[in-house]
């Protein structure tokens, strides 16, 4: 109403037509943006299966429970990918387990500790890890680090070689070229990635709930156990499949240190072989016929989707933990 009791002068906007096609053209660019993702490892999966199947139909083994892996006759196929999955998944895990209680402390110690005339070329040395090539890696572990684990590795085959872990598997332990080694290599390896990311996730922590319990009396040990790292938990395995992710798929640092196997392994850390990436990479010389490109196409369609099955177990697991 305006002065004298008559209705008020409506108002027209200006420019609602254009602002409105603008948040539909928008809108249709983010969906088209978030489709390219989805279409692109449909697409990929696709033709990976495409690619396989014709070598599949003439496979001679079983493809899950066999464990030699020939391909020199393309009339007469015989792979498995049973020591590919146990050499690949053994070593990821084995690395995981290294590297995330080392990456956390070390998190903490950089938000939570450490002043910041130290913690910022800390953080510098620990990122630029990520930057060493893995062919650097893949050198160090089997010239420098394997013969420094050598007495380690028969200690603990001696004094725990009844655990299957650490029996002796089908390789010399004398050469280092084993999962163990590896499996060490690998960690360093995803130690930046973890560290990276739990770091960020660990300085969003809010403030009120660090103040509060401060005021409780809480001591410093007890301010992280108790605000730091329940708010970081979701952060820290979506870290931590990051890293898992980069160990399933690492190539030339695992080809160069694991050692090839006459026999087939037992699911110990002493046992040689081949991962997913490495057996692939290894065999691409014979990548001009066909059906034996398809075999290992094959197993490259088998790692793609033990990568996506871990990550999407993973986006479970830290979904319910934010959510709890």
């Amino acid at each position: 109403m305006v002065d004298g009791g008559g209705p008020a002068p409506e108002v027209k906007a200006t420019g609602g037509g254009t602002r409105r096609f603008g948040d539909r053209a928008f809108k249709w660019l983010a969906i088209a943006a978030g489709s390219t993702i989805v279409i692109s490892i449909v697409l990929i999966a696709v033709f990976l299966l495409i690619q396989a199947i014709p070598s599949l139909r003439v496979n001679h083994a079983n493809f899950f429970t066999a464990w030699q892996f020939d391909t020199n006759d393309a009339k007469n196929l015989y792979f498995g990918i049973r020591d590919l999955f146990m050499v690949t998944v053994l070593s990821s895990v084995f690395a995981l387990l290294l590297s995330v209680p080392v990456a956390v402390g070390i998190a903490v110690f950089l938000t939570q500790y450490a002043p910041a005339r130290l913690a910022r070329p800390f953080s510098l040395i620990v990122d630029l890890l990520a930057a060493v090539p893995s062919i650097i890696f893949g050198l160090w572990g089997i010239f420098v680090l394997a013969p420094r684990l050598l007495p380690i590795s028969t200690a603990l085959n001696r004094s725990l070689g009844w655990l299957f872990l650490f029996k002796q598997g089908n390789v010399s332990l004398a050469g280092g070229g084993t999962i163990f080694t590896a499996g060490i290599v690998l960690a360093v390896m995803i130690l930046p990635i973890i560290t990276s990311v739990s770091r960020e996730v660990f300085r969003q922590t809010p403030s009120p709930h660090i103040e509060a319990a401060q005021a409780l009396g809480a001591t410093k040990w007890e301010v992280v156990r108790m605000t730091v790292l329940p708010f970081g938990r979701s952060g820290v395995i979506a870290a931590s499949m990051l890293g898992l992710g980069r160990a399933l798929g690492e190539t030339v640092a695992v080809l160069i240190i694991l050692r090839s196997a006459a026999k087939p392994g037992n699911w110990s850390l002493f046992d040689g072989g081949y991962t997913f990436a490495s057996k692939i990479a290894s065999a691409a010389a014979e990548f001009s016929s066909r059906l034996p490109t398809g075999a290992y196409i094959a197993a490259g369609f088998v790692l793609f989707a033990l990568t996506f099955v871990v990550n999407a177990a993973a986006r479970a697991v830290a979904g319910g933990r934010v959510n709890t």
